[in-house]
């Protein structure tokens, strides 16, 4: 799937696959649906949505030193842009842009996403 196209479920699980190795502990349920294990944080589990929820995506936009802007023009879209790695993307909001353009960065224009997500 394009990344550009990603969305919802897809996206968060892009996202997921991206992060799977790093230190927050996101992880696929039995399902194939990302969660975060909260443990340590004293829930048992999360649910993994970066492209709805800022507390999850912000940390990677900071991170990651994500330029986000808006598009005035007819149609407009919010703007994601990844300056080390001179890559960006569009969405119809600032956390969906800005996770398409961290998937972008890392995995390119296409992601494998399981048919159960698309």
């Amino acid at each position: 799937m394009k990344t550009l196209e990603l969305q919802g479920a897809a996206l968060d699980w892009a996202v997921a696959k991206v992060m799977q190795d790093d230190t927050i502990g996101v992880y696929f349920n039995e399902n194939g649906r990302p969660m975060r294990d909260m443990a340590r944080h004293g829930y048992e589990f999360d649910s993994w949505e970066p492209s709805t929820n800022w507390s999850q995506g912000g940390p990677i936009i900071e991170r990651e030193k994500l330029q986000l802007g808006y598009d005035n023009c007819p149609g407009g879209q919010w703007t994601a842009e990844h300056w080390d790695k001179d890559d960006w993307e569009v969405g119809p909001t600032p956390l969906i842009a800005a996770m398409r353009c961290f998937v972008a960065s890392k995995l390119g224009d296409t992601v494998d996403i399981p048919k159960e997500l698309t």
